[in-house]
C-alpha cells in the first residue's frame, strides 16, 4: 500500500459521527485534516479534540461551512489552501435525513435534503477541481444503501442518496483523465447520531464509524492502477424481524 502521510483532506461534516471517524483514522496515518461544519464553534471543538488526540504530528483545522452554499465551499477550500498549501483528498460526507410520507413532506424538508445531500457534494468537488488536478487526489462521496434500496417515507432520502450515487459515477468518469480517483462509499446501519440517534450499548451490531475510516484509509492507499469506484458496506449481523 502506499504511504499517505502529509497528504492534506477536506472533510464535510466531519464534527462527528462518520466524519469525525474518517478523520480519527486519517490523522493516525499522518494526514493532515479539515473538517467543516455550519457552526465554527463545532468545528473548532472537534478539530481541538482531534489535535490533542494526535500521536504522529497529523493537525486538523477547522473550519466554518454550509455545503448548501457554494462560495462557502470556495472558501473553506481556499482556507485549506493557504494553511497545508496542498488538497490531496476531499470527503463530501455531510448529510441529514428527513423522513416522511409524500403526504406530510414538506417543501421545506425536500429542499433541504437535496440541497445538503446532492447540491452539497456538486458544490464540495466544483470548488476543489482545480486543486485535486494538482494533486492527482481523490474524491469520496458518502451515499447509503437508501442510494440503490427504496422504503417507504424516504422519497427526499433515496431521491438524493440515488443522486449521490450516480453523480460520483459520472464524476468518477469525466476526472479520471486527470489521474483523479472518484469513489462512493454506501453504508448500511451506522452508530452515529444521524437523524436524532443517541448512540448507545445496543448499537454494538452496527457499523462503527471507525469502520468508514479504515475503508476510507484503504481505498486511498490502495494501488492506483486499481479504482473500487462503489462500495456497499453492511452490518456483517444485523438483528432478526
Amino acid at each position: 500500500m502506499n504511504s499517505i502521510k502529509n497528504k492534506v483532506a477536506l472533510i464535510t461534516g466531519g464534527t462527528k459521527g462518520i466524519g469525525y471517524g474518517i478523520a480519527e483514522c486519517l490523522m493516525s496515518q499522518g494526514v493532515h485534516v479539515a473538517i467543516t461544519s455550519r457552526s465554527a464553534s463545532s468545528a473548532q471543538e472537534a478539530a481541538n479534540q482531534l489535535n490533542s488526540n494526535s500521536k504522529v504530528g497529523a493537525k486538523a483545522l477547522g473550519l466554518q461551512a454550509d455545503v448548501k452554499n457554494y462560495e462557502s465551499q470556495q472558501h473553506a477550500v481556499k482556507i485549506v489552501l493557504e494553511n497545508f498549501n496542498q488538497l490531496d483528498i476531499v470527503i463530501a460526507n455531510a448529510g441529514l435525513g428527513h423522513f416522511a410520507s409524500i403526504e406530510d413532506l414538506t417543501v421545506e424538508q425536500w429542499q433541504d435534503t437535496i440541497d445538503t445531500n446532492l447540491s452539497g457534494v456538486f458544490y464540495t468537488i466544483k470548488s476543489s477541481i482545480d486543486a485535486l488536478k494538482k494533486s492527482k487526489g481523490y474524491f469520496i462521496t458518502m451515499s447509503s444503501l437508501a442510494g440503490t434500496n427504496f422504503f417507504a417515507k424516504g422519497s427526499a432520502y433515496n431521491a438524493s442518496k440515488f443522486g449521490v450515487t450516480g453523480f460520483t459515477q459520472a464524476v468518477m468518469l469525466d476526472l479520471r483523465k486527470y489521474d483523479i480517483k472518484v469513489s462512493t462509499i454506501m453504508p448500511g446501519s451506522v452508530a452515529t447520531h444521524f437523524n436524532g440517534h443517541t448512540p448507545d450499548d445496543t448499537d454494538g451490531w452496527k457499523i462503527q464509524k471507525e469502520d468508514i475510516g479504515e475503508l476510507v484509509v484503504d481505498l486511498i492507499k490502495m494501488n492506483p492502477r486499481t479504482l473500487p469506484s462503489k462500495i456497499e458496506v453492511r452490518p456483517t449481523m444485523p438483528p432478526s424481524n
